[in-house]
């Protein structure tokens, strides 16, 4: 009797870790709701119907800034959201961390980076970014218009801080993002993230 209970509070934990999994490739994005930086709510389902990119961002990231001091990121974000992806920038550093912004000053990051988010999500309490298992910034997942996670991982393929790698490293999402555009299976949907860790 003793060794059923022990497999039934094993059983029990094993399906409450799964439910708190981040999805995988190939499975349904979650859904979630987030203040925006304007202090809207803001739910991945109001985008249903269009290719949706998530950004984890950090802006005191060496990995971070390499993207978005080099233009990169603002190139990618503009690039998807001319074709009319929803790019939504998520912030999951818990207040005290490093990372951590308010509204405006996230706004204000937006401004002076020339920067093309749908959205800045402020996600202090990491909900989001633990739904999703986002580990780095950046941390980068791309959703199709039926709400499938059709990528998750870095950037590009050269895991460093240093802007002069952009050009000669394979970019994952930009790829990823015209294949899938173009009715194409993405040709590598998961790849090892790579940045600071979220500081939640």
């Amino acid at each position: 009797m003793r060794q059923l209970v022990r497999c039934l509070v094993l059983a029990a934990s094993l399906t409450a870790g799964s439910a708190n999994a981040a999805p995988s490739v190939g499975q349904r994005a979650p859904d979630f709701s987030a203040l925006d930086s304007a202090g809207k709510t803001v739910r991945l389902s109001d985008f249903k119907g269009r290719f949706v990119v998530l950004e984890w961002t950090n802006d005191g990231c060496p990995f971070v800034k390499k993207h978005y001091d080099s233009g990169n990121m603002q190139a990618l974000q503009k690039e998807a959201t001319d074709q009319g992806a929803v790019w939504l920038s998520v912030i999951s550093s818990a207040p005290g961390k490093q990372g951590h912004v308010d509204g405006a000053r996230a706004d204000a990051l937006t401004q002076t980076r020339g920067a093309h988010p749908t959205h800045v999500l402020l996600d202090e309490t990491g909900t989001v970014g633990r739904l999703y298992g986002a580990k780095t910034t950046p941390h980068m997942f791309i959703i199709d218009p039926e709400g499938t996670l059709i990528y998750a991982g870095a950037i590009d393929s050269i895991a460093s801080s240093d802007p002069a790698d952009i050009p000669r490293a394979k970019p994952y999402v930009k790829i990823a993002l015209a294949e899938a555009m173009a009715g194409k299976p993405v040709s590598q949907p998961v790849t090892t993230p790579y940045g600071c860790s979220v500081k939640y």
